[in-house]
């Protein structure tokens, strides 16, 4: 038995592996309603912090830990249909030091009460000599247990908090309006009437981040380093 010294410190690894996997568990008390009768007009997004006004770009720019990054977000003239709803298309492109790293197509459609609910995404991330990695994060609602999440409130108040999307282990992003009547300054104007949130996620619990909404705009910050810059 002279290994046996081994097999104990060998079975609290293993215990405290399970323990650990076990720690995670799918949230089946988030069920929301979703009924095509509550979305009369889905792709007519006018949510005040969230506007998605066809083929309007806006470009963001900032210097972040990755790199200079770029971003550009515009609405398509296309939709896509998800749990029998039809959603607008947006399209997400990200740069970081010029190359290209992720190309999305995010999936909105708002409800009758003006809720903005995220109901998927297709991404697509790319290695630096630009060749495509992989299409990780991407989920549709429906799909493999996929659930929609709001992406903005109809009337967002300070202490609100939301799922913006849920599947399990793959995309659990959380948001909380911390503060409202905010004023922000940036190079490109002054913006009033703001919002402020935090988002986070289980899956990297240690990562805590804020958006900044202007009414009649949307985002104008992502964190404090990544600001609007132009609108087309």
């Amino acid at each position: 038995m002279k290994n046996a010294k081994w097999l104990l410190p060998i079975a609290i690894l293993l215990i405290s592996s399970c323990q650990k996997d076990e720690v995670r568990q799918l949230d089946t008390s988030y069920n929301p309603e979703i009924l095509a009768a509550n979305f009369s007009n889905s792709t007519v997004v006018n949510n005040p912090y969230f506007p998605l006004e066809m083929g309007k770009k806006y470009i963001y720019e900032g210097q972040t830990e990755d790199g200079f990054e770029r971003i550009e977000i515009q609405r398509l003239p296309t939709t896509k249909t998800v749990l029998g709803i039809a959603c607008a298309v947006v399209n997400d492109k990200v740069w970081i030091d010029g190359k290209l790293v992720e190309d999305t197509d995010d999936w909105y459609a708002q409800d009758n009460a003006g809720n903005v609910w995220y109901m998927g995404e297709y991404v697509t991330d790319y290695n630096p000599d630009g060749s495509v990695k992989d299409h990780h994060g991407s989920w549709e609602a429906g799909i493999d247990g996929a659930k929609p999440g709001i992406n903005m409130l109809a009337v967002p108040q300070v202490g609100m908090a939301y799922r913006q999307e849920y599947y399990f282990n793959e995309a659990e992003d959380e948001a909380e309006v911390v503060e409202v009547g905010l004023t922000v300054t940036l190079a490109l104007g002054t913006y009033t009437n703001c919002i402020k949130t935090r988002e986070w996620t289980d899956l990297e619990p240690d990562v805590i981040g804020y958006k900044t909404y202007a009414s009649g705009i949307g985002i104008v910050k992502d964190g404090d380093a990544v600001v609007l810059v132009e609108i087309q």
